[in-house]
């Protein structure tokens, strides 16, 4: 049994997890052919049968172009129904709650993080910790030298994270960060009084129509803002989109244009020092987005979970995954699907796009030993 799977049947027996509520109905992008928004059919084949072959293993995507869902498939057991563990992919969706946090005026990303945990604070905290601001959770460059680990004890996640040492003024170091993203979630429930779904719910997952997303909670009872979150692989490219589109969604500004902007730009060097051409880890990082190769940025998890927005081709691709080598999916993209992008439509090859959605029926998950 694949790890994703495993982890979510414990969660949910273990109810370590929370569904959003709501009646709202969910709600399914529109769809076309590939030719008609430009992309040949023959292309994304080359693509899919590509990651088949080099991916372990694949488990969905979905191709958008022009707001228009053009290919899509899962590697069975995987369906389109079933929701999927992000890993920290999450963080991207925690990022955008400071983001509409901070346009409500509920908190601004140069606040310092103390601010708001008084009653966790060390009794005499070092200079670089009292310097730490939201905006340094946001681009892990909160100076640590070693990341925390809370969640390898019970105690209060925040204390720890704040008495873990600080070693570097915060702002000048980049170091991966998970426990950082936590706390992202901590202040958005200081400052608004909601967990993350639920303050979520109605500003993100219901005008997007994601209907019930799971998230995982901490032994304090917040959700991980880190990893955790459970979506379907529509709701990846809905959420890919709507940062495509500016924040923008069915003529409302759901979320403000300059955040997208901040958020999915280079905010600091991720790079330490090394220097090369083949990787899409060192290109520079935002607000729990990575920059990519080729003017592309992307939101990430584990084991290949993606969202990767081309604001130049106006695509957005999702994929989901149990796979170690995640910059293998990458460059696949990169190698296939960049170059299949054409301006306006192509002329209709129905005998291609019925290679292709045959290739997409027939796809399985890899037997493992």
């Amino acid at each position: 049994m694949k790890v994703a799977r495993s982890i979510q049947s414990l969660g949910l027996a273990l109810g370590l997890f929370v569904a959003q509520p709501g009646s709202f109905a969910e709600s399914s992008l529109p769809r076309s052919t590939p030719e008609a928004q430009g992309v040949s059919s023959a292309d994304i084949l080359r693509f899919v049968k590509a990651a088949d072959r080099e991916v372990d293993t694949m488990h969905s995507f979905m191709f958008v172009r022009n707001g228009h869902v053009i290919a899509e498939g899962w590697w069975s057991p995987e369906s389109m129904d079933k929701p999927h563990i992000l890993w920290s992919l999450t963080k991207s969706f925690a990022s955008t709650a400071v983001g509409l946090a901070q346009t409500e005026g509920k908190l601004s990303v140069d606040d310092k993080v103390l601010k708001y945990f008084p009653e966790t604070a060390p009794d005499k905290p070092s200079e670089n910790l009292k310097a730490m601001r939201v905006r340094d959770l946001l681009t892990m460059s909160t100076g640590h030298n070693r990341a925390p680990r809370v969640w390898d004890s019970d105690d209060d996640w925040t204390r720890q994270f704040l008495a873990h040492p600080v070693t570097h003024k915060p702002g000048t170091h980049f170091q991966y960060n998970t426990a950082a993203s936590y706390m992202l979630g901590a202040i958005v429930k200081k400052t608004t009084g909601e967990d993350l779904i639920d303050y979520l719910g109605p500003r993100l997952f219901e005008p997007l129509g994601i209907a019930k997303p799971k998230w995982e909670r901490s032994p304090q009872d917040l959700s991980i803002g880190g990893y955790g979150l459970y979506v379907r692989t529509e709701a990846i490219a809905k959420f890919g989109q709507l940062y495509l589109q500016n924040g923008k969604w069915k003529g409302k500004q759901l979320l403000s244009e300059s955040w997208v902007k901040t958020a999915t730009s280079k905010q600091v060097d991720n790079s330490n020092g090394v220097i090369s051409k083949d990787s899409d880890w060192l290109v520079g990082y935002g607000f729990q987005f990575w920059r990519c190769r080729h003017g592309v940025y992307r939101g990430d998890g584990k084991d290949g979970q993606f969202c990767i927005v081309m604001p130049q081709y106006n695509a957005v691709l999702a994929m989901t995954a149990d796979n170690r080598d995640m910059q293998k999916q990458l460059t696949l993209t990169w190698d296939h699907l960049l170059p299949a992008f054409k301006d306006g439509s192509l002329p209709a090859d129905k005998k291609a796009h019925r290679k292709l959605k045959r290739a997409l029926a027939k796809l399985n998950v890899k037997e493992t030993k």
